[in-house]
């Protein structure tokens, strides 16, 4: 294959835009300035482009530099997980799984969907929980094989993502000890005066939670709003109030917390997805977590 640049200096271009600036970039390469200053143009050279102007004291990328930093970061980031691919390669028959949480999908709910890969025998399974949209950087750069979420991918004409549906659950209502007496009694009116928990709107099935309130003529008096869904469900457990999970991990749930359930969120469902970079996914473990 011919190439019209050079890798190296396309290396030494992405550190000087990592680090900001020649001298940056030099010290860190541990080489001249003038050396790095020569490489970087000479990869403009062949390009045809100017990919580093003056900012200030440093240097900011031009919409071709952003552009080369781009595909430079996949290239070189990719790069840096080979000796860990490698490795696996040769220890055996592992099988790398690297998946990507959002951080809006209930942990409990996460662990049940990863059911049918996590027996694998030789399984190295990568979790990184993270807010949507990085992940989906993420999985843009090809640094995750999946992410799992609670909402499909959003359309995005530079980022070609597919969103593969793993199914959905009913939503229901728990409440610990102290509160179920008082969460049972005339449910669902009730939870105008019982202290209330709700996940927050970083959380898809949020907007549909206060849609059913709406839809009965509730005012739930909201002691609490959690991001995190674990979080939700410690709070909830030692007291501080009823709130709603999803069906499907309720034996999960009232294994590992005092609650029981009051009620169902009647019509109320949270969907799951599997997002990939592939219409067909190929890795063999992701396709074992989509429905037959």
């Amino acid at each position: 294959m011919s190439l019209s640049f050079s890798y190296r200096h396309l290396y030494y271009f992405w550190v000087v835009a990592k680090e900001g600036g020649i001298s940056r970039g030099a010290d860190r390469l541990g080489m001249a300035v003038q050396t790095v200053s020569a490489q970087v143009r000479e990869l403009e050279r062949s390009l045809g482009q100017i990919l580093l102007k003056p900012a200030g004291r440093g240097l900011a990328l031009t919409e071709a530099g952003l552009a080369t930093m781009r595909q430079a970061d996949l290239i070189f980031q990719l790069g840096e997980q080979l000796p860990d691919i490698v490795r696996d390669a040769t220890s055996g028959q592992t099988v790398r799984l690297a998946v990507g949480i959002s951080d809006g999908l209930p942990k409990l709910v996460a662990w049940s969907l990863m059911q049918p890969v996590v027996s694998e025998p030789h399984l190295r399974l990568v979790c990184q929980v993270d807010e949507f949209e990085d992940l989906l950087a993420e999985l843009a750069l090809h640094r995750l094989d999946v992410v799992l979420a609670d909402r499909p991918a959003p359309s995005n004409p530079n980022l070609k993502l597919y969103s593969h549906a793993l199914g959905s659950s009913q939503m229901a209502w728990y409440a610990p000890p102290a509160l179920v007496a008082a969460a049972k009694r005339g449910f669902p009116g009730c939870l105008t005066e019982v202290p209330v928990l709700l996940p927050s709107h970083h959380v898809a099935v949020r907007v549909r939670i206060d849609q059913w309130f709406e839809r009965l003529g509730i005012r739930p008096r909201v002691v609490g709003e959690f991001e995190d869904s674990a979080l939700l469900k410690t709070f909830g457990s030692n007291g501080m109030g009823v709130f709603p999970t999803a069906v499907m991990v309720q034996d999960e749930l009232t294994t590992h917390y005092p609650v029981q359930r009051i009620g169902l969120c009647d019509g109320v469902q949270e969907h799951y997805f599997a997002i990939g970079t592939e219409r067909k996914i190929i890795h063999p473990l992701v396709q074992r977590l989509l429905p037959k």
